[in-house]
């Protein structure tokens, strides 16, 4: 018998399709994506093979580092919120302009006096050395005591939600700076928060 002939098929596929679709996710991941600020202060964390993620919503960071403390709150509403308590505490009136640059401010370290000079500055003149010289810790002018409680406040008003908070500190800091920040969350009966360190990989 004479063998029947299969009548060949193109194997061609048309990938329009599939590039509009890879295109658009594109589109969306970059307008959609948060470009992550640069920190005032670098630090070197120490290391742990712990594995926790620092929320990303209702935490407050605190990060120490060259006997400096800088403050960092999510939420751009919660941010506003917290800068327009601290202007009821400080009797200092920010203006809506002011209040909307904070609130896309992340990490800053600077006095409650030097607030409204600091907002006025671009983003890379905040960024520049001496500029941000850290939030007063000292007994007699606790401002750091002012923004944890107005922050933990504010996401409670804006998130309904108790705030946590996180401690970013360089491995070679001494432990009295350390020390010092502990007391003012234990001040608040914040007797548990999170030690930001890098990963580590475990030993097998």
């Amino acid at each position: 018998m004479p063998r029947i002939k299969v009548k060949r098929t193109s194997t061609v596929t048309d990938m329009t399709a599939m590039c509009d679709v890879a295109a658009l996710l594109l589109t969306f991941f970059i307008l959609t994506a948060t470009a992550r600020q640069p920190e005032p202060l670098a630090v070197s964390t120490p290391s742990s093979t712990y594995e926790f993620k620092v929320p990303a919503e209702n935490n407050a960071t605190l990060t120490i580092g060259q006997g400096k403390v800088f403050f960092e709150v999510a939420g751009q509403k919660v941010r506003a919120r917290t800068l327009e308590l601290i202007g009821q505490q400080y009797k200092i009136n920010f203006t809506p302009e002011e209040i909307k640059k904070f609130s896309v401010v992340s990490t800053f370290g600077v006095p409650v006096s030097s607030l409204k000079s600091f907002l006025a500055m671009s983003g890379a003149d905040r960024m520049k050395p001496g500029v941000q010289t850290g939030i007063p810790t000292d007994s007699t002018d606790n401002q750091l005591n002012s923004w944890v409680l107005q922050a933990r406040t504010a996401t409670a008003e804006v998130n309904q939600q108790p705030m946590r908070v996180s401690i970013k500190g360089d491995s070679k800091e001494e432990y009295p700076v350390v020390k010092k920040i502990v007391d003012v969350l234990q001040k608040q009966k914040v007797n548990k928060f999170l030690l930001v360190t890098n990963a580590e990989a475990r030993k097998k």
